[in-house]
């Protein structure tokens, strides 16, 4: 199988995004414009945020959560032995017990953060998740019915984002979401979703665009400081924006860059911030994945000037397409990945946002239960996922955790390749159904969702 993660064409992507976005000229005075947000008192009353963090290049679920009683944890090891190289040590794991079942599981030993949270019921997992095309049985599988292309990263990466599995897709399910929701941020426009990793398809709707701010730095663009030649630059580029490129992708990329242009005055400011009252929960954290999160905490804090009532964000960390090396590899990115979600969502719950900020992990697939040479695993289908906040029916599992046998019932192959028993379609939905999509709403958004028994899977409150 490929191993392609397409690292450098997302890389290009974020740079691309860049160049529309990166501070876009703002001449207000930042100490009086954060002065004025500081006197502003923020109603949370009727404000949402929906946070994906998207794990890229397919993250092991059967390394995530592992059953823990006797017979589970058998059938685990049974496959992947001590001597495989990836075996996680049942005393190693981190115990939770699921309030709906009577069986116990382990979380990997470097997500302690999560382990807490579970405890705390502010965390929920949901087992088994995947493209379907609908509800599918082995001998389904057997005879052809499945995603297109399965288990290539660029397409799974673009059907969780779309949702659609069984044709190419140009929009993605945030986006559409952001579409349906874009009247209840009022006359301000702000915009719904926001993305901290460029130009990606779960951001792209059909009439929204949208806005992409920086992992770090200034929201402003250089050279565009007062005086008359300033002055004239910024007159061209703004009607160099508002000319007609002749092609869909150049009128995105305009609209983007003219978004951001209108913009900049607002987020420019929330994202210099030094006194931002999230700040401290973020300190001594400096991955990219906790830079991006702080960024969109910013983002939050500052809705009493944005004026933002709904928000959707995109976060992502990469480098899961773990063939070889996958215990160190896994373990490092899991050691980026807690701290920086706890730091999070303690910043919502400094924010009085907790029970209106719901956080949750998406990824292009699952990895195969067989080890693979080199101490690592094969791509797969059906993995494990985390949704985290104060409205989510935490300290449970949801969905049907598979039988961790070679050829079982739940695999489509002879691998331990999990058949999803749960769709994107069906996660998707129970947080639209939250952040307050309509039934009519949910099926311009999730076209197939027709096709499940159920579109409210129960996790959210």
């Amino acid at each position: 199988m490929t191993t392609l993660d397409h690292p450098v064409r997302r890389a290009f992507l974020r740079r691309a995004a860049a160049l529309s976005t990166l501070g876009l000229a703002s001449r207000l005075d930042l100490l009086n414009f954060v002065a004025a947000a500081n006197a502003q008192t923020a109603s949370a009353a009727d404000y949402k945020a929906l946070v994906c963090v998207f794990l890229f290049g397919g993250n092991d679920g059967n390394n995530t959560v592992i059953p823990i009683d006797s017979a589970g944890y058998a059938q685990y090891a049974t496959v992947r032995t001590a001597a495989s190289g990836i075996q996680l040590a049942q005393s190693s794991l981190l115990p939770i017990q699921p309030s709906r079942s009577g069986t116990p599981f382990g979380l990997h030993p470097d997500l302690a953060p999560l382990q807490s949270l579970f405890a705390e019921r502010k965390l929920a997992i949901l087992a088994n998740v995947g493209t379907l095309v609908r509800p599918t049985t082995r001998a389904q599988y057997v005879a052809g019915q499945r995603p297109l292309s399965l288990y290539s990263h660029s397409d799974q990466q673009a059907q969780w984002q779309s949702s659609i599995p069984d044709t190419p897709a140009g929009t993605g399910w945030g986006g559409r979401l952001a579409d349906q929701v874009a009247p209840l941020n009022g006359s301000g426009g702000f915009p719904v979703i926001t993305s901290l990793d460029g130009t990606v398809l779960f951001t792209s709707g059909v009439s929204t665009a949208p806005l992409t701010v920086p992992v770090s730095g200034a929201f402003a663009l250089a050279g565009y400081d007062n005086g008359p030649a300033a002055n004239a630059r910024l007159a061209a580029l703004t009607q160099l924006l508002a000319q007609d490129a002749g092609n869909t992708f150049m009128r995105s990329a305009n609209a983007i860059g003219a978004q951001a242009l209108r913009l900049s005055g607002q987020v420019n400011p929330l994202l210099a911030n030094t006194s931002s009252a999230v700040a401290p929960l973020f300190a001594g954290l400096t991955t990219n994945t906790a830079r991006q999160l702080h960024q969109v905490a910013k983002l939050i804090e500052g809705r009493g000037i944005t004026g933002a009532k709904r928000q959707i964000f995109f976060v992502q960390l990469g480098s899961f397409d773990t063939h070889n090396d996958q215990l160190q590899r896994q373990q490092a990115l899991f050691a980026e990945l807690a701290p920086a979600l706890k730091a999070f969502y303690d910043a919502t719950a400094a924010l009085g946002v907790a029970s209106r900020v719901t956080t949750f992990t998406l990824s292009d697939f699952g990895r195969t239960l067989q080890p693979a040479a080199g101490g690592g695993t094969d791509h797969a289908w059906g993995s494990h996922h985390f949704i985290l906040g104060d409205a989510v029916r935490g300290g449970d599992l949801y969905g049907q955790f598979p039988q961790l046998v070679l050829g079982g019932p739940n695999d489509a192959e002879k691998e331990g390749r999990w058949i999803p028993t749960t769709a994107v379609d069906q996660y998707g939905a129970t947080l639209a159904t939250w952040f307050g999509a309509s039934a009519e709403q949910l099926g311009a958004v999730f076209p197939n969702l027709a096709r499940f028994p159920t579109g409210n899977l129960g996790f959210m409150g």
